[in-house]
């Protein structure tokens, strides 16, 4: 393989490959890009690379429509007074931020906010320097993604084990009975479990025996792939998951001396699921009580057994709950810790349950709430719910500036338009941002990011989440160009604005950065800090900040002490990555809870359950809003440059009966209506919905002035968003939105038979 010869080129004509690591989800791929020049003329799979080992989806292997898209924005954009952008020079754009963002920062402190998107994740820049932007601005309205989709999982188990990061991950490659809810994998490629190329693994589990069981309203490609699949309704994981240990606590299932001696409240929580009958559960949920009996039986009695639970079960009314049973389950049943079941990562750069306690642990959640609607912080951010609210809100402490990185708000927050009158309020906003989206439209100054191909990656948080712990590195392969500037250049940039620092140079600014970095390293390292220095002299930026962190990790070199330890030189010298073996027990030492013990039972969720019974005699009436997962798609960010093949690609799904009870056949236009807002949408008749239940992807509606988008807007879709509610329906532990079993209504507004001949019901169900 012949590998891109000099980062810095400029020489359109050079041609060479190299190595890089998927930085889309947490599937994070091998790749190979193919470079001539500065373009990207092709990407494929690392047959090599040790943990995907040849493995990419199609949205990996279009990264270079990404790089390549024409519609991306490469130099500063300023906002004309005629309400227009114009492109500017660096100097001109931070000229005016440097006039306007102090008054929200030393005049109004706390007034300007951040909204940081799911691409920020997946990159070194934010993972280290989002931080320094953040104190500098003096904020704690703080915003991202991660409130909508994962603050359910994060708060259980940082209730139960200390850390909302450090999550407990599904040991697949070794688990006998695999219990999957609200997750569709095949399509994702996983979700808070990084586990490249997933179908061969879970084919593996079916290869040698094993059983997989997919819970999920829809009989997705993953439910297809499944031994069992339990067709629920929406929002009844947690009664579902009540009902498997209820029949686990009636039977004595559970495997007491399986469990780990660290573990408290075994005795409680099965009391607490005695009180939900199997029958109850199941009726609620809308199956069959032998499902409930068999996952139960099967999945206690598998020599190891393991549930995972993601998206599906934290977008809704029982989020907390959900997630807090999924753990109750694997535990009691003496699968925690434990080959095949739910284990723990080491990760390279080690992380909040690898550093060393000191005192009692603080947990991250409810240490401040919203000033508007007094809702919970967790892991130092505010539920995205209460964006729009806090600035539209009038009173000290009103957001009137914003800071938005890779993130689309506008697309990506429950209730559309709330949001979008909030950001046509922002008196001030600033986007990192390579597209003129739905959002970016609403800033004054937008500044791009560099390529992809010009940044070093290691996925320093997605790691915490890897079934197996490998470390990788992918290397720059361009330098940056004259016209471009480094995204942590960027945020240390904003910075020095806010706090009206711009006499130092980004350089002296990097320094300092680094300085607390290598002191904290050395203090892990049991070494000096001018060793610690020493051994990084020569990098700056986060490739300085990701050796310290390697070398002061679980598998480091302790800079120097142990010649044959990880550093950043030698993932360099290992381009395809280096194996540190499967996951292995890390009980009781992973623990970060005030006790260092986990308490099965805590009271904050346990005082939910009363709402959770109520819902056992709730009717399922009408029609339930599902989200579902899209193969070429990633929240609202890729539509651009990989649109959906497939022209219905947000249809809404229904099922043959239902359609058949509103006269409705496949391809009508129809109105989809919520407490919220109504959009529109094509149907769609497919019996892989159950009937009662709706679905459509979420992330689109691509339409409105000032778009620079062409692909997404050519074919807009319809928002889903638009139709969730920001305000009264919220899971209330966390305040996160509900957006699965959403009550709409659907009716016609235009007739198929006006569009072309389309399927009915009938027929729908015949071909399927």
């Amino acid at each position: 393989m012949t590998q891109v010869p000099d980062p810095s080129t400029t020489d359109p004509n050079s041609i060479g490959t190299g190595h890089r690591i998927c930085p889309l989800c947490e599937a994070t791929c091998g790749l190979i890009f193919e470079m001539q020049g500065r373009s990207v003329t092709g990407v494929w799979a690392n047959d090599d690379d040790l943990f995907s080992r040849g493995h990419s989806c199609a949205k990996g292997l279009g990264l270079g429509r990404v790089e390549n898209d024409l519609d991306r924005i490469r130099t500063p954009l300023l906002k004309t007074p005629a309400g227009e952008f114009r492109v500017a020079s660096w100097e001109e754009a931070f000229a005016e931020i440097d006039r306007r963002l102090p008054a929200y920062v030393t005049d109004n402190p706390g007034t300007c906010a951040v909204y940081h998107g799911n691409p920020a994740a997946h990159h070194l820049d934010s993972t280290f320097y989002l931080g320094e932007l953040v104190g500098a601005l003096g904020t704690r309205a703080v915003f991202s993604p991660a409130s909508i989709d994962t603050w359910p999982k994060n708060l259980a188990h940082i209730l139960l084990y200390g850390t909302g990061l450090g999550l407990t991950l599904p040991d697949l490659d070794r688990t006998d009975y695999l219990l999957i809810l609200g997750s569709n994998p095949l399509v994702s490629n996983g979700s808070t479990v990084t586990a490249p190329g997933i179908a061969d693994r879970l084919q593996a589990l079916r290869d040698r025996g094993g059983t997989l069981v997919v819970v999920d309203p829809a009989r997705t490609r993953t439910a297809e792939a499944a031994d069992l699949h339990v067709p629920i309704l929406p929002g009844t994981d947690a009664l579902f998951l009540l009902g498997v240990l209820a029949v686990i606590a009636a039977e004595e299932l559970s495997r007491p001396d399986r469990i780990p001696d660290v573990v408290d409240g075994v005795g409680t929580a099965l009391a607490l699921a005695r009180d939900f009958s199997p029958a109850a559960a199941a009726a609620a949920c809308g199956i069959d009580v032998e499902i409930i009996y068999r996952v139960a039986r099967g999945f206690a009695a598998a020599p190891s057994a393991v549930a995972h639970s993601r998206i599906g079960t934290c977008m809704q009314e029982f989020g907390t709950l959900a997630n807090w049973l999924v753990e109750v389950l694997t535990t009691v049943t003496g699968n925690l810790d434990r080959p095949g079941g739910a284990m723990f990562a080491l990760p390279p750069c080690g992380g909040q349950n690898t550093w060393p306690v000191t005192g009692t642990p603080r947990l991250t959640f409810d240490r401040w709430r919203s000033r508007v609607r007094d809702l919970p912080e967790a892991m130092g951010e505010l539920p995205a719910s209460v964006f729009a609210d806090e600035i539209l809100t009038p009173g000290e402490g009103q957001i009137r500036a914003l800071i938005t990185i890779a993130g689309n708000p506008a697309r990506s927050v429950p209730n559309s338009a709330a949001v979008e009158r909030a950001l046509a309020d922002v008196e001030f906003m600033v986007s990192i941002d390579c597209y003129l989206n739905e959002t970016t439209r609403y800033a004054d100054v937008i500044l791009p990011p560099p390529p992809l191909t010009t940044k070093g990656h290691h996925d320093v948080t997605l790691s915490h989440f890897q079934i197996r712990n490998v470390a990788r590195y992918s290397p720059p392969l361009l330098g940056l160009a004259d016209d471009e500037m480094a995204e942590w250049q960027i945020m240390l940039r904003l910075a020095a604005a806010a706090t009206r620092t711009t006499e130092l140079t980004i350089a002296d600014m990097d320094d300092r950065v680094a300085a607390v970095a290598v002191r904290r390293a050395a203090k892990l390292a049991g070494c000096d800090t001018e060793q610690a220095l020493a051994a990084t002299a020569g990098r700056t930026g986060p490739l300085r900040l990701l050796d310290l962190r390697l070398r002061s990790g679980p598998y480091g070199d302790r800079f120097g002490a142990d010649p044959g330890g990880l550093t950043l030189a030698l993932l360099e010298a290992n381009p395809n990555g280096i194996d540190y073996g499967p996951l292995k027990p890390r009980l009781p030492e992973v623990l970060r809870t005030p006790t260092g013990r986990i308490d099965l039972a805590p009271t904050l969720i346990t005082d939910d359950l009363p709402r959770l019974r109520e819902r056992l005699n709730r009717p399922a009436e009408g029609l339930l809003l599902i989200n579902r997962r899209q193969t070429r798609g990633m929240n609202s960010w890729l539509h651009n440059a990989l649109p959906q093949p497939d022209s219905g690609q947000c249809a809404l799904l229904m099922h043959p009966d239902d359609a058949q009870q509103r006269t409705l056949v496949d391809g009508d236009l129809v109105d989809v209506t919520s407490p919220t807002a109504t959009v529109q949408a094509e149907i769609r008749i497919d019996p892989v919905v159950r009937p009662g239940v709706v679905s459509m992807p979420h992330g689109w509606g691509h339409t409105g002035p000032g778009l620079a988008i062409t692909q997404a807007a050519a074919a807009p879709g319809t928002n889903y968003n638009a139709l969730i509610d920001d305000t009264d329906e919220l899971e209330p532990l966390t305040g996160s939105p509900i957006f699965n079993g959403v009550r709409v209504e659907v009716t016609r507004i235009e007739l198929a038979s006006r569009r072309g001949p389309r399927r009915s019901a009938a027929a729908a169900l015949v071909g399927n």
